[in-house]
C-alpha cells in the first residue's frame, strides 16, 4: 500500500481534490482571510516532514533524530523575526485561535480582565465572545467603534481607567481601518496593562510595509500565517525578550504537544517569500484593490462599514439592495464569488443571517489581478445581488466568472 499513488489507493479524496482545485481555479476567492500559497509551501506541507516528532523547542527536544527540523524552525523564527523586527519569535501555535489562548494563560490568571474589541464591531471569536471558552476563564470587557465606524480612543482609555484590565487587546478580523499602537501603547501604560495585538488579518501587509508595525511597539503580538502573509495555515507569536519563557512555555507544554514540523517548514518559507522586494508591490496592490472595490460600491449606493477600508478588506450592508448577508452569500457562490456573510456593528439580524458581507483582495490579487479588474468584479457583485433570485442570470454571470479567471491561472505548473 505504501507504493500506492493516491489514484490508485484513494479515487474519491483524488477526485474531490480534484474538483477542489477546479472550484478555486474558476471562482473568484474574496473571503478575506483567505489566500493562496506558493507551490513551495504546497509542497513542503506535503513532505516528509510530517512524520517527524519533535516536542520541545529547537536544541531542546524530547525526541531523538531533530537535527533537521531544529535548524528549520531556527530558519522559521529567524526570518520571522526578520520581517518584524520581533525581539522573540514562537512559531509553533497550530492557528490563530491556539496562538491567542497560549498568550492569555502565559501572561494573565483566571479572572483577570481583558479590554478587546466587540465580535459585531470587527473583532474576533478569540477576543472575548461569550460563546467561547475563554470567557469562563477570563473577565472580558469589550469596547465598539463610533456610530462613524472608527475607534473610539476616548472610549477604550475611559473603560481601561473604569475596568483596570490587565491587558489591552486590539486587532480585528472584519475592521478595515488602520490602528493607532502607539495611543494604545499610552493608554495601556497609564493603567498598568499587557498590549497584545492580533495582526493575523494584516500580517502581510504588515510584512509589506503598507501598514502599521505594532511589534516594535506591543508586549505581545499574535497573528495567523496564512491571510495577506500567504504561508500555511498556521499561527505565530511574537514578544519582548521578557515575556518569552511565559510564552514559550504556554505554548509547549501548556497547551500544545508536539508542533508540526511540515508546516513549520512551510511558514519558514513563506518569510522568505515576504523578504523579498516583489512582496511589497504585492502589498500594495492588495491595497490599491481594496480602494477600488471601495470606490465602485459606493458608486454603487452600498453602505460600508467603518466608512471605507485602510486594509484589504470591505464590510458591506447589503441589506438597502433588498437582500440579506446569507442571501448575498448563496447567490454569490452560484455566480462563482466566494464571500462568507457577516454581522455590521450593532446588527439586528442573526448571525446566521446578518446584514453584510466581508470580502477582500488577497486571494485576487495573488492571482495577478489589478486595477481593472476589481472595477469589473465590483460590477459582477453588484448584478449579482440585484438579480440574487435569477437563475438564468446567475448563471450567465458565472460564466463570465469563469473566462475571467482563465486568464489568471492559478497553478499553471498544476495544469
Amino acid at each position: 500500500m505504501n507504493k500506492q499513488k493516491l489514484k490508485d489507493f484513494d479515487p474519491q479524496i483524488k477526485e474531490l481534490i480534484e474538483k477542489e482545485l477546479e472550484r478555486q481555479e474558476s471562482g473568484l476567492e474574496m473571503i478575506p482571510s483567505e489566500n493562496f500559497v506558493s507551490l513551495a509551501v504546497l509542497e513542503t506541507l506535503g513532505s516528509v516532514l510530517t512524520n517527524k516528532y519533535a516536542e520541545g523547542y529547537p536544541r531542546k527536544r524530547y525526541y531523538g533524530g531533530c537535527e533537521n527540523v531544529d535548524v528549520i524552525e531556527q530558519l522559521a523564527i529567524d526570518r520571522a523575526k526578520e520581517i518584524f523586527g520581533a525581539e522573540h519569535v514562537n512559531v509553533q501555535p497550530l492557528s490563530g485561535a491556539p496562538a491567542n489562548i497560549a498568550v492569555y494563560f502565559a501572561l494573565l490568571e483566571p479572572g483577570d480582565t481583558i479590554l478587546g474589541m466587540d465580535l459585531s464591531h470587527g473583532g474576533h471569536l478569540t477576543h472575548g465572545h461569550p460563546v467561547t471558552h475563554m470567557t469562563k476563564v477570563f473577565n472580558f470587557i469589550r469596547y465598539k467603534t463610533t456610530p462613524e465606524g472608527t475607534l473610539d480612543y476616548d472610549n477604550i482609555r475611559e473603560m481601561a481607567l473604569e475596568h483596570k484590565p490587565k491587558l489591552i487587546l486590539v486587532g480585528y478580523s472584519a475592521y478595515s481601518r488602520e490602528i493607532d499602537y502607539a495611543r494604545i501603547k499610552k493608554i495601556a501604560d497609564e493603567v498598568g496593562a499587557i498590549t497584545m495585538a492580533d495582526i493575523a488579518h494584516i500580517a502581510g501587509l504588515i510584512a509589506g510595509k503598507q501598514m502599521n508595525n505594532p511589534v516594535p511597539v506591543f508586549d505581545v503580538v499574535s497573528t495567523t500565517t496564512h491571510k495577506t502573509l500567504r504561508g500555511p495555515r498556521g499561527g505565530m507569536i511574537m514578544c519582548k525578550e521578557a515575556f518569552k519563557k511565559k510564552i514559550d512555555k504556554s505554548v509547549f507544554p501548556g497547551f500544545q504537544g508536539g508542533p508540526h514540523e511540515n508546516n513549520i517548514a512551510g511558514k519558514a518559507i513563506a518569510f522568505k517569500e515576504a523578504l523579498q522586494p516583489d512582496f511589497v508591490e504585492y502589498a500594495k496592490q492588495i491595497k490599491l484593490n481594496a480602494k477600488v472595490l471601495e470606490k465602485k460600491f459606493n458608486e454603487f449606493g452600498y453602505k460600508l462599514m467603518f466608512g471605507g477600508t485602510d486594509n484589504h478588506l470591505l464590510l458591506i450592508d447589503v441589506t438597502p439592495k433588498g437582500v440579506t448577508g446569507k442571501e448575498a452569500e448563496k447567490a454569490l457562490d452560484i455566480a462563482g464569488i466566494t464571500v462568507n456573510k457577516n454581522m455590521i456593528p450593532d446588527d439586528t439580524r442573526s448571525p446566521f443571517d446578518p446584514s453584510g458581507i466581508r470580502l477582500g483582495t488577497p486571494a485576487l490579487t495573488t492571482r495577478g489581478m489589478k486595477e481593472p479588474e476589481m472595477e469589473i468584479i465590483a460590477d459582477i457583485i453588484n448584478r449579482t445581488l440585484l438579480n440574487h433570485t435569477d437563475e438564468a442570470v446567475l448563471a450567465g454571470i458565472r460564466e463570465e466568472v469563469r473566462e475571467l479567471t482563465k486568464k489568471f491561472p492559478l497553478y499553471p505548473e498544476l495544469s
